[in-house]
């Protein structure tokens, strides 16, 4: 029998839960918050979804208690996934690191990208509206041995 995953993924909330993001998350076997959260009270909703894992964001600093980093690597159906927020802030090899994805946001810019084999995901942002950018969220889905991510624009 195949063992199918849904990881939903979020990031850039700047405190801004929409009802659309909350709908396209609602069965995911577990989120993945890429940072700026903004308040503690977002992860205990997304966790009343799914088990939730997040990152701290340029905008989080000071704000959440001891216990939340900046960068976490998660093993999730034999899938290994670096999560940081600013890309630009990336140190480690994804490569070396035998890292399959790295999901990361800040950018507020959705991309689905591989880079050497390494899967590169940026959810875009479900927060309020930044310029001209879309208002997003995605998702991994593991099968078979195999990741593919998905992209989900919301309406404003």
């Amino acid at each position: 029998m195949t063992q199918r995953i849904r990881i939903g993924l979020i990031s850039d909330t700047h405190n801004l839960l929409r009802p659309a993001a909350l709908e396209w998350l609602r069965g995911s076997d577990a989120i993945l918050h890429a940072g700026d959260i903004c308040d503690p009270a977002v992860l205990v909703t997304l966790g009343a979804i799914a088990p939730i894992t997040a990152v701290l964001g340029n905008n989080d600093v000071g704000r959440f208690p001891a216990g939340l980093d900046e960068t976490v690597t998660v093993e999730l159906g034999g899938v290994r996934i670096h999560m940081i927020h600013d890309i630009s802030q990336l140190t480690v090899d994804p490569v070396e690191g035998g890292i399959d994805v790295v999901v990361y946001g800040h950018s507020h810019r959705p991309l689905v990208e591989d880079r050497r084999g390494v899967l590169y995901v940026n959810p875009g942002s479900a927060g309020p509206r930044r310029f001209k950018l879309p208002i997003s969220v995605g998702e991994l889905i593991l099968e078979d041995g195999a990741v593919r991510a998905t992209l989900f624009e919301i309406e404003g």
